[in-house]
């Protein structure tokens, strides 16, 4: 019984780790949206808005990466059920 309690609270974990992909989602894209504003405004300034995009997009993908991680780890590995 404390087995499938455990399994399950690891699936509900895993899904609310999986909530952390909203947000990169979210900040991408406003990101990107004031990157294309931001070109349209100053076309000479493109190199310097494109590179700085990339990197900040790169580290908002790695929250979404780690809560990703976090729920493979729930679900396939599950280190709470050794501990019964």
């Amino acid at each position: 019984m404390e087995k499938a309690i455990v399994l399950a609270a690891s699936a509900i974990g895993a899904g609310l780790a999986m909530i952390a992909g909203i947000g990169p989602g979210i900040g991408e894209g406003f990101a990107v949206g004031k990157a294309c504003e931001a070109i349209a405004k100053q076309p000479e300034a493109k190199s310097s808005v494109t590179s700085t995009m990339f990197i900040g997009c790169a580290v908002a993908e790695s929250t979404g990466i780690y809560g990703f991680v976090v729920a493979l780890i729930l679900l396939f590995i599950n280190p709470f059920v050794g501990q019964l």
